[in-house]
C-alpha cells in the first residue's frame, strides 16, 4: 500500500466568498466547487457549513470551511505564526518576484525573498490569518537536495537524542545569519 497523493488540504475561513475572491485575485487560483450542508456527513452532527475548493495547480486542491455557528476562529497561542503555513511552488525566481510585486501592489505585506539554499521563498498572510509561502527552486536545487539527502537520517537521530539543532546542514542559511 502507498498513498497516491494529497486529495485536498482543508482549513477554516471566516468568510467563504471573501476567501474565494482573495485566492482568485492574489494567487490566480480557480474556484473549483462548493458544498454546503446542515449536517456533517462523517459525524452526522448538525453543524451548517460552506466547504469551498480551489485549484492550487497540478491536481492539488486547497479547501476551506466557513462555520457560521462556531466561535470565532483563532490560532494555537503556543505555536509561533511562522510555523503553520501552506507553501506553494512557483516556476522560478522571476515568477516569485512577479507574485511579490502583485501582492504588494494589492496591499499585502510580503516578507522576503528568503534564500533557503535549495529554494527561495516569500511569506504573507491570507485574510483568514493563515501564513502562506510561495517558493521557487534554486538553480543548484538538485545538488543541494543531494547534500541534504545524505545527512537527513544523521540529523534526525542527533535531534531526537539532544533536541538541539544538528550542524550537518548549516550551509543552507549560514550567509544570512553571519550578516
Amino acid at each position: 500500500m502507498k498513498i497516491d497523493r494529497i486529495h485536498h488540504v482543508a482549513y477554516r475561513c471566516r468568510d467563504a466568498k471573501e476567501t474565494v475572491l482573495w485566492y482568485q485575485k492574489m494567487l490566480k487560483m480557480d474556484f473549483v466547487l462548493a458544498i454546503a450542508e446542515d449536517r456533517v456527513p462523517s459525524t452526522k452532527e448538525p453543524d451548517p457549513y460552506m466547504h469551498i475548493f480551489l485549484d492550487a495547480g497540478n491536481g492539488n486542491v486547497l479547501a476551506f470551511f466557513e462555520l457560521p455557528t462556531r466561535p470565532e476562529m483563532g490560532r494555537d497561542a503556543n505555536t509561533p505564526a511562522w510555523v503553520q503555513h501552506i507553501a506553494f511552488k512557483v516556476k522560478d525566481r522571476d515568477e516569485l518576484m512577479a507574485f511579490k510585486a502583485h501582492l504588494e501592489a494589492n496591499g499585502v505585506d510580503v516578507l522576503g525573498p528568503t534564500d533557503h539554499g535549495a529554494f527561495h521563498s516569500i511569506y504573507f498572510f491570507d485574510p483568514n490569518g493563515h501564513r502562506l509561502e510561495l517558493a521557487c527552486p534554486d538553480p543548484d536545487e538538485a545538488a543541494i537536495l543531494q547534500k541534504l539527502d545524505a545527512v537527513k537520517w544523521d540529523m534526525l537521530e542527533e535531534w531526537s537524542q539532544t533536541r538541539r539543532a544538528p550542524k550537518h546542514a548549516d550551509f543552507l542559511h549560514k550567509r544570512e545569519f553571519e550578516q
